[in-house]
C-alpha cells in the first residue's frame, strides 16, 4: 500500500514533458479485460497536464487484451502469429475506448504504431520526431503502441520498455513514468521474502541492482522487471529520472505528475546537452548485448584524451554486429564508457583487436579505417 512506502522520492522540479508508459498487467482488470476506469484516470490526469501547459507522450501496451475480449479468445497459451491476430483486431478497440475517454475531457488523441528500427533509421526517427513535436504543439495527446502486426519483440519481451525509454530519451523527456503491477525495485522477491525492501532511490544502476530485477513477468505483460531495468538504464543516459510505480494506486498520476516518485526513483547524475544525431547513435541501432571491451590505456584515452578506439587498445568483443552499428564500449570490470558506431564488423573486430594500425591491411586484406569507432561518431556516458 502507498501508506506504506516510507519514503516518497522528489525529483526537486516540475517535469515539463513526461512520458508514461502504461503495462499490460495495468490496464487489464483480473479477467483480463481492458480496465476502463483506469483509462478514464489516465485521461483526467494527461487531460489536467496539458491544461496546465505541460505535455505528455502516452506509450501503452493492451491490444492483444483488448483483442483477447473481443473475440473472446480464452486460450491460455497463444502462439506469435495468434498474439498479432489477437493485436490487430484489439488495437482499433484500445484507441477508440482512449479517444472516448479523453473527450470527456476535451482532448483530441493520435494513435502512432511504431516499431524500434523506425526509432533507430535516421530518417524515420526524424520524421517521427517532427510528427510527435507537431502534435504537442497542437495540444494533441500521443499514444504509441508497439506495431505487433509487424514485429513481435515486444510480444515475446519487454512490453514496450524499451521503446518507452527510447522516446523519452530522444523527444528529450524529462522524466519517464513506468506504471506496473508492483510497487517498484525490491532488494528481494517480495513475493517469497517477507522481509523484502522497496528500493526507492538508485542512482547508478550496478550488478546488484540488475540482479535485484529478478526476471518475473506477469500474468498479461511480458516485461518483467529487467527489461524496465534496462529501460530506466537507457532514459538515465539521456539524463531523464525514471520512476517505476504501481499504476493500480488511486491517485498515483497526481504524485507523478507532481514530480513524486511513490515507488523506485532512478536519478541521473546529469542531464546531458545531446544533439539530435548525438541521441541517435546513443539510442538507435540497439546496442544491447553488443560490445567491445577495451584496456584501461584505451579507457584514458577515450574519456580524459578524448580519442578514437583503435584495434591496439580493445581485448574482447560481445555479440554479433555489422559495421555501422552502435555498440557500447566497456571496460575489463564490464563498466560502460561509452557508445559508437563501429567500422568493422563484430568477426573482422576479433580478428585486428590487439594489433596496430599499420597491421590492419595485412590481417584483413584492406584497410578503409584505421579506428574501430571515431571520436566523432562517440557518445562517452557518465554512467
Amino acid at each position: 500500500m502507498m501508506d506504506k512506502i516510507k519514503k516518497i522520492e522528489e525529483l526537486g522540479f516540475l517535469p515539463e514533458r513526461v512520458v508514461l508508459k502504461l503495462g499490460s498487467a495495468v490496464l487489464t482488470r483480473a479477467d483480463e479485460r481492458l480496465d476502463e476506469n483506469l483509462i478514464d484516470d489516465v485521461a483526467q490526469s494527461v487531460s489536467r497536464l496539458f491544461d496546465e501547459g505541460r505535455e505528455a507522450i502516452i506509450v501503452t501496451s493492451g491490444a492483444v487484451a483488448a483483442g483477447k475480449g473481443l473475440l473472446h479468445f480464452n486460450k491460455k497459451k497463444r502462439s506469435i502469429p495468434e498474439k498479432q491476430a489477437l493485436a490487430a483486431v484489439g488495437q482499433s478497440r484500445l484507441m477508440h475506448i482512449y479517444s472516448m475517454h479523453f473527450s470527456h475531457y476535451g482532448r483530441n488523441i493520435a494513435q502512432l504504431l511504431l516499431t524500434r528500427d523506425d526509432m533507430e533509421d535516421r530518417r524515420r526517427y526524424l520524421n517521427t520526431s517532427y510528427a510527435l513535436e507537431t502534435l504537442l504543439e497542437m495540444g494533441v495527446v500521443p499514444i504509441i503502441n508497439e506495431n505487433d502486426t509487424t514485429t513481435v519483440d515486444e510480444l515475446r519481451f519487454g512490453d514496450n520498455d524499451m521503446l518507452s525509454s527510447i522516446l523519452a530519451a530522444k523527444m528529450k523527456a524529462e522524466f519517464l513514468i513506468i506504471l506496473s503491477d508492483v510497487d517498484g525495485l525490491f532488494d528481494k522477491d517480495p513475493r517469497t521474502s517477507k522481509d523484502a525492501r522497496l528500493l526507492t532511490r538508485i542512482e547508478k544502476i550496478t550488478q546488484e541492482i540488475e540482479g535485484a530485477a529478478a526476471h518475473s513477468p506477469s500474468k498479461l505483460g511480458a516485461g518483467g522487471m529487467r527489461s524496465k531495468i534496462e529501460a530506466a538504464r537507457r532514459a538515465m543516459d539521456a539524463g531523464a529520472h525514471v520512476c517505476i510505480c504501481n499504476g493500480k494506486k488511486p491517485g498515483i498520476l497526481q504524485e507523478v505528475f507532481a514530480g513524486r516518485c511513490p515507488g523506485t526513483l532512478f536519478v541521473p547524475r546529469q542531464r546531458l546537452e545531446l544533439s539530435s544525431r548525438d541521441r541517435w547513435i546513443v539510442f538507435g541501432k540497439s546496442g544491447v548485448n553488443k560490445w567491445v571491451i577495451v584496456d584501461e590505456g584505451a579507457r584514458k584515452a577515450l574519456i580524459e584524451g578524448k580519442k578514437s578506439l583503435l584495434p591496439v587498445g580493445v581485448k574482447g568483443v560481445e555479440g554479433k554486429f555489422e559495421r555501422g552499428d552502435v555498440v557500447e564500449i566497456r571496460d575489463k570490470s564490464g563498466n560502460r564508457i561509452g557508445k559508437g558506431l563501429v567500422n568493422f564488423n563484430s568477426d573482422d573486430v576479433r580478428r585486428i583487436m590487439g594489433a596496430k594500425c599499420d597491421d590492419i591491411e595485412k590481417i584483413l586484406g584492406q584497410k578503409e579505417y584505421e579506428e574501430i569507432i571515431h571520436r566523432d561518431n562517440m557518445i562517452i556516458l557518465e554512467q
